[in-house]
């Protein structure tokens, strides 16, 4: 009786403090910044022309990642079903290639990578005006839940 209860506890408790799967698993991807983007260099870099995308990691290499993230986070449905996302996107200087900033957001979801998406447009473009510091920009996305900060944006 007492191990039954147990046990139910733990069902419980895992339940309830379950990961919402629109959110990056902090312990997997806590974020990794790019050591090369700097608030003194980001004419050079994030805000230069194409310089994210020649800094973007292979398919090949993300698709391996996003595989073996569905594994171990247990993911349902498909590999098709997901986007292997950078936390902190490159245009905010985050590490392109760095597992620890990578993660699998959902296409479909609540809150989905389109959504994603939209605020890392939006804090970019803040962040290249310079209405905004890197370490701002950054800070929106190391947030526990960018969803909030989407939020604060857009006022959903």
């Amino acid at each position: 009786m007492r191990r039954a209860s147990l046990a139910t506890l733990l069902f419980i408790s895992s339940a309830a403090s379950a990961q919402p799967v629109y959110l990056p698993d902090a312990a997997i991807s806590p974020g990794a910044l790019n050591p090369a983007v700097r608030q003194d260099n980001l004419s050079e870099t994030v805000c230069a022309p194409g310089w994210t995308q020649s800094i973007r990691p292979s398919a090949r290499y993300v698709a391996q990642l996003k595989r073996a993230d569905m594994r171990s986070l247990n993911l349902r449905g498909a590999a098709h079903d997901y986007h292997e996302d950078h936390r902190v996107p490159l245009c905010a200087g985050g590490h392109p290639s760095d597992p620890r900033n990578l993660w699998p957001q959902p296409l479909e979801a609540q809150w989905r990578d389109a959504d994603k998406n939209m605020l890392e447009q939006s804090v970019c473009r803040q962040l290249c005006r310079g209405d905004i510091t890197l370490e701002e920009a950054q800070r929106i996305f190391l947030a526990p839940d960018w969803t909030q900060e989407y939020e604060r944006y857009f006022q959903r």
